[in-house]
């Protein structure tokens, strides 16, 4: 599909995990030419509102995974690992400027909401571009959207299948990190054990 398009393409499979019994969900980023450029494998698996992701995936490493793609930067999350503020932010202190977020998101009471403010959250906390593709269907929200690093939705679809084009200007992230330079004013805090123990 990517040769024949000319284009860069993420997609998701079910990938063997060796000696797991259950298979991996991965993200395959496969260039022009063919050629494989990155993979990722889910980190965070869907255990909640009253589903349970682990009973049929193994979790993949909690690392983060960029690929370069025509100068720009691409991070690599699936679905649930939306809902992990810190995931998105280490593809962002690993160089992301774009993420790119493939999903089967649930439908169901408020999740439609969920989705459009967490993709909008991810980019705007981050400075970055979010490529988000939802999934349609009778049991999927659909709204995939390309939300800029302002939040603002440059391009989006509803519920129903279709196509979702818009562009990704390089410039526009350098002037929203300028109007908001919040990583720069990042200070670390503590963690685990020295955080209950105020220090």
């Amino acid at each position: 599909m990517a040769k024949r398009s000319s284009a860069t393409v993420v997609a998701g499979m079910f990938e063997q995990s060796g000696d797991e019994t259950r298979p991996y969900n991965t993200l395959v980023v496969v260039g022009p030419d063919g050629t494989l450029r990155a993979t990722y494998r889910k980190a965070h698996l869907y255990d909640s509102f009253g589903y349970r992701e682990s009973d049929r995936l193994s979790a993949g490493p909690a690392e983060p995974a960029v690929v370069d793609l025509d100068g720009l930067r691409i991070g690599l999350l699936t679905c649930y690992d939306l809902r992990f503020p810190e995931h998105a932010r280490a593809l962002v202190d690993a160089g992301a400027d774009t993420l790119v977020v493939p999903a089967a998101w649930v439908r169901g009471p408020l999740k439609e909401d969920h989705w459009e403010t967490l993709v909008r959250a991810r980019a705007i906390e981050n400075t970055v571009y979010v490529v988000a593709a939802a999934q349609c269907g009778r049991a999927y929200c659909g709204r995939s959207m390309l939300v800029d690093p302002m939040g603002i939705a440059v391009a989006a679809a509803g519920e129903a299948q279709g196509t979702v084009r818009g562009e990704i200007e390089p410039d526009r992230i350098a002037t929203a990190r300028e109007r908001n330079p919040a990583l720069q004013h990042r200070r670390a805090w503590p963690s685990g054990d020295d955080a209950r123990q105020g220090r």
